[in-house]
């Protein structure tokens, strides 16, 4: 998807691909030989179980890229179908990489490197290489279009990372403050069947103790949460929040 329609979505491969279209080079070849450093670094770091994922992750990923090119034509030439999809794909092999504790070497791996000597944050690193390799693309390819469909495909693949790690079927959590907590409670857990918590809070402006609800629905039932709340008290204070995983009764066992 992204490499036949030159789009550079950050990282190793990003780069890989400004480099074959500005003086020919191999994806793959690229991939590899950029890799390599970093994986000796790593190794060197953090260890030989996290090289060897390493080493095995970036190997297969630059063979892959290389043969599987040259054997499947591109699916289509729609520059915004190609970023969605293919910062999608991207997303879902990084996340899978990430979440058995491996990586695909590129810029991740340098990202930690730099994380581990510098006082930048894994996300501040990543955006660092990300952006360089997104801004070389747009003055190589001379397209300020490319550059936007290279952040599509980056954010894509960051969306779908994120759904691979924490999972898609996320809940909503709730903390209400009202002056009517004891009616709210009692609604939530006799018409909506969920259960309710009571936390002990102080307002530092009023110096008041007051309590707060807390409470995980399902998504479908958020409507329905804030409905019952405006009903019982229209001057409530809640707070709505995604909840990436809950366990327990009602939700994941």
């Amino acid at each position: 998807f992204l490499i036949p329609n030159k789009i550079a979505a950050g990282g190793v491969s990003g780069l890989a691909t400004v480099l074959y279209y500005l003086w020919g080079w191999p994806v793959g070849m690229v991939l590899f030989l950029i890799n390599t450093p970093l994986f000796l670094a790593g190794l060197g770091f953090y260890g030989p179980r996290f090289g060897i994922k390493t080493f095995f992750g970036s190997t297969f990923l630059a063979l892959a890229v290389e043969y599987w090119g040259r054997m499947v034509h591109p699916l289509t030439l729609d520059p915004l179908l190609a970023s969605l999809c293919g910062g999608a794909l991207t997303g879902i092999g990084v996340g899978l990489a990430f979440r058995y504790r491996g990586t695909t070497g590129g810029t991740d791996l340098a990202a930690k490197l730099l994380n581990h000597f510098t006082a930048l944050t894994m996300g501040q690193a990543l955006l660092v290489f990300d952006g360089l390799v997104i801004a070389l693309a747009g003055m190589v390819f001379k397209s300020a279009e490319l550059m936007l469909y290279a952040l599509i495909a980056l954010v894509a693949a960051g969306k779908m990372i994120d759904g691979v790690l924490e999972g898609f079927n996320y809940s909503k959590g709730a903390f209400i403050i009202s002056d009517q907590s004891e009616r709210i409670a009692q609604r939530i857990l006799e018409e909506m069947n969920r259960g309710v918590t009571g936390l002990s809070g102080r307002g530092i402006y009023s110096g008041k103790c007051r309590e707060v609800l807390l409470c995980i629905v399902g998504r479908a039932e958020e409507t329905r949460l804030k409905r019952l709340v405006k009903e019982e008290d229209p001057k409530a204070f809640v707070i709505i929040t995604n909840v990436h995983e809950v366990l327990g009764e009602g939700f994941k066992e």
